[in-house]
């Protein structure tokens, strides 16, 4: 098993993505610290299907875009797992909205769980990191993290700039063993808690239809397993040499 020894912290993880990454770092053996914001049924699910994986779960609600509550969290987790040898930051917000009618509210408050939380939680897992010289932090991007659209100002800002952090903390703890790379999921199928965030469905197209998919060379969504494929392995040591760098999941969205 690729994961069998560390332990992960994985935020978001009670639904889609988080959810999906989650399982499958346990079925290759990781522990797991399981983050999510509101809803404990949702993550006690999913945890309770990771132990019977046969791994360890410790779970902890915290709001990750407060600096006090994620060393909070992360030291709780250290104390109750020993140690946190892979970051998984995936939690994240994505309002769209014409620039001209994004609030400061809205800017500063998508900038806090976007960006400001991958900072918090690097700051806060690097120590031990270090002392130990192993990492692997990941973050989640998308399409705003490599190109600008209408109506993403905020998202875009934010994405871009967790990009920027992952290639700083690649270039600065590299000689400690401690990687950071970018996960880009393209389209995804996943479940619309927020439906407003994604206006091109607003215009009466439907997900998966031909006008959907037209963009998207290979022609389907990502599986949410197929963006876990690619956090596994940047989590994993087959990509040891690989640092600052990132992945698009987008089935050929951007080649052309």
């Amino acid at each position: 098993m690729r994961l069998e020894g560390k332990t992960a912290l994985i935020t978001g993880a009670s639904r889609n993505i988080g959810r999906e990454v989650a399982l499958t770092f346990a079925r290759e053996g990781a522990d797991l610290i399981l983050n999510t914001r509101s809803s404990q049924s949702e993550l006690d699910e999913v945890a309770g299907k990771c132990r019977e994986l046969g791994v360890k779960t410790h779970t902890v609600l915290a709001d990750v875009s407060d600096s006090a509550s994620v060393s909070k969290m992360v030291a709780e987790g250290i104390q109750a797992l020993s140690k946190i040898d892979i970051l998984v930051n995936n939690v994240a917000v994505r309002p769209h909205k014409p620039i001209l009618e994004v609030t400061d509210e809205e800017w500063h408050d998508t900038l806090a769980i976007n960006m400001h939380a991958a900072f918090y939680l690097c700051k806060a897992v690097l120590p031990g990191m270090m002392e130990r010289k192993t990492g692997s932090i990941i973050a989640l991007g998308g399409q705003s993290a490599i190109t600008g659209r209408p109506g993403t100002s905020i998202v875009t800002t934010a994405k871009t700039g967790v990009l920027g952090l992952m290639r700083a903390v690649a270039a600065e703890m590299a000689p400690y063993n401690i990687r950071a790379n970018m996960v880009n999921p393209g389209s995804t199928d996943t479940s619309r808690g927020n439906p407003e965030w994604y206006p091109e469905f607003q215009a009466g197209v439907e997900r998966g239809s031909s006008e959907h998919l037209k963009e998207i060379p290979m022609g389907r969504q990502a599986t949410v397993q197929d963006i876990a494929n690619a956090c596994l392995f940047f989590a994993s040591d087959e990509s040891g040499y690989i640092t600052g760098d990132s992945v698009n999941v987008m089935g050929g969205r951007y080649i052309f």
